[in-house]
């Protein structure tokens, strides 16, 4: 019996520069890790190429004026309501500092006690004592100052209050803070709104248009088309950017699916197996201890190969060792167990038993979670993964 399941290896590769094929640089690093570490390629392997170095290879970057030119020309430049941007320097700063060269005055909206993604503003038990409730209160600057004083971020040392209304009058525009979670608060203010949420967008475009805003925007709908020659992303417009200079930001890449398609063609060939691939960025997990939630881009995956769809259809050891095979061991049960796998059919195992404790998430989102934590997001170097034995199972020998 075979002991080594999953095993998964941080490639490393080249500085990834514009203009670079990044499907054929990926794969000449596979190739290289192939020779180097022994590895012998098999069917449904998995290569995983980071979000970060698809853009930089594409160009798919924006400057601040570019963003600013299609903010004014969308809304109109005058008074703009900002709605629940995550509070993060690299993700939503130069954003902000766009929106804010492009019009007169933002209505700032930030919800509490926290960002959509875990970044706190305040915690629950000072909400609690001050006897205020975020589900159904809105508060002035002054109220929550009151209230709650000058709160720093643990991680950052900012108190990003007063850094993005810094940010924004740095820019000649006028700036109101508010703090609440209904979206449709700010059409006291304004009627020309850019809801800034990642995955509550399509409800809170849907809120402010039922409420009569007269523009609403989502981060998805600016630059969403080049600007005086930027980079852009028609599905994603500002979602899943990043800051790269003080001037520019590298975008989300685009045409993903095409990426994986050619470099898992490349080591298909190369190889004689069939070898997946896939773009990865954001993990989807949760920080137990910050409670941030990782995933500040829309997707984990922008594209990936067809055999990467789906969700797994695994049965539960322990339940089936427990429960069905409980008067068996030793050399009986393993056999037991095997035959139950082997029978298995690709009808979907939700709802059954012997499923329950798996996890029915879309692989795309279980593979780049993998990969996110094996690459990280410091100087590993390792902007490539390599997955080996992910599809397998008890029985393969």
């Amino acid at each position: 019996m075979r002991t080594i399941g999953t095993v998964v290896r941080g490639v490393r590769a080249p500085i990834i520069r514009q203009g670079d094929n990044i499907a054929r640089v990926a794969a000449q690093s596979v190739m290289d890790a192939w020779k180097e570490a022994g590895i012998t390629p098999c069917d449904r392997d998995i290569v995983a190429v980071t979000e970060s170095v698809v853009a930089r290879a594409q160009g798919n970057y924006a400057t601040v004026d570019q963003i600013a030119k299609d903010v004014r020309e969308k809304t109109g430049g005058g008074t703009v309501a900002v709605a629940f941007p995550i509070l993060s320097r690299n993700r939503f700063s130069l954003l902000l500092r766009g929106m804010a060269r492009g019009c007169s005055k933002i209505v700032l909206l930030l919800s509490y006690p926290s960002d959509e993604v875990g970044n706190h503003l305040v915690d629950w038990d000072r909400l609690d004592a001050a006897g205020v409730n975020p589900y159904s209160d809105t508060l002035t600057l002054k109220q929550f100052r009151d209230a709650f004083g000058h709160i720093i971020h643990p991680f950052t040392g900012v108190d990003y209050i007063d850094f993005y209304s810094d940010v924004i009058r740095a820019e000649g525009c006028e700036v109101e803070v508010l703090f609440g979670n209904k979206v449709t608060t700010v059409l006291d203010y304004t009627d020309t709104v850019i809801t800034c949420d990642i995955h509550t967008r399509a409800r809170s475009k849907k809120l402010l248009h039922a409420a009569g805003a007269k523009c609403v925007l989502g981060l998805d709908d600016i630059l969403n088309a080049p600007v005086d020659g930027s980079g852009y992303n028609e599905e994603y417009g500002l979602l899943g950017s990043n800051k790269a200079t003080e001037e520019t930001i590298k975008l989300f890449p685009r045409d993903c699916t095409a990426v994986a398609e050619e470099l898992s063609s490349i080591l298909s060939e190369a190889s004689g197996k069939h070898i997946e691939a896939m773009v990865y960025g954001d993990g989807a997990f949760k920080d137990p201890v910050g409670k941030i939630w990782e995933l500040a881009d829309p997707v984990v995956s922008p594209g990936y190969t067809a055999g990467l769809v789906g969700t797994p259809n695994e049965l539960t050891l322990k339940c089936l060792a427990d429960n069905e095979f409980g008067s068996l061991s030793g050399d009986a049960l393993r056999r037991a167990i095997e035959d139950k796998i082997r029978a298995k059919t690709g009808d979907s195992l939700v709802g059954n038993m012997v499923s329950e404790g798996t996890t029915p998430r879309r692989l795309t989102d279980l593979i780049g979670s993998l990969c996110d934590l094996t690459s990280g997001s410091g100087d590993k170097g390792t902007p490539i993964v390599y997955i080996q034995g992910y599809f397998d199972n008890y029985t393969n020998e």
